[in-house]
């Protein structure tokens, strides 16, 4: 590790590879945490594996320290899920490189837009993302009760 005379963060050392079958459970259990904080929400091991080859783990010293995914709607629209940084390591490059990766494998696919859910506004801006859809349109949702909370 390095200090810049600039006042950038220090320079860490990691590597970041698309994810493979083989890391579910690890995803998983990396992902636990953020998830018991409230700040992803739930996946299960069969959402997880079905975004095998459009995940992509950042690891230091062999043990994953982030990850991303990509979930492709259509040939126009894939959505960046599930990004999650352990705190020692935010704001050294981790989380903005996991981002690239993502947006990266979008163009590689031709998607035209990848849109992002998330509390961390500073950090979407930041990586070129924006508030609004392109033109005047909006985004809605409709939040559908689950079977289990029906009376």
């Amino acid at each position: 590790m390095s200090e810049s005379s600039s006042g950038e963060s220090p320079k860490i050392d990691f590597t970041v590879r698309i994810s493979e079958e083989a890391d579910v459970a690890a995803v998983h259990a990396f992902l636990r945490p953020f998830i018991a904080a409230g700040r992803l929400l739930e996946r299960t091991m069969e959402e997880l594996d079905d975004l095998v080859g459009t995940g992509f783990i950042a690891e230091q010293n062999g043990k994953i320290v982030g990850f991303a995914a990509l979930e492709i709607y259509s040939a126009k629209l894939a959505e960046l899920r599930s990004l999650a940084v352990i705190p020692q390591l935010r704001g050294k490059g981790v989380g903005k490189e996991l981002v690239k990766r993502c947006v990266q494998l979008a163009k590689d696919r031709r998607i035209l837009e990848v849109l992002a859910i998330s509390s961390s506004e500073e950090f979407f801006l930041s990586c070129g993302f924006d508030y609004t859809l392109p033109g005047e349109k909006k985004a809605f949702f409709c939040q559908l009760p689950s079977d289990d909370s029906a009376g």
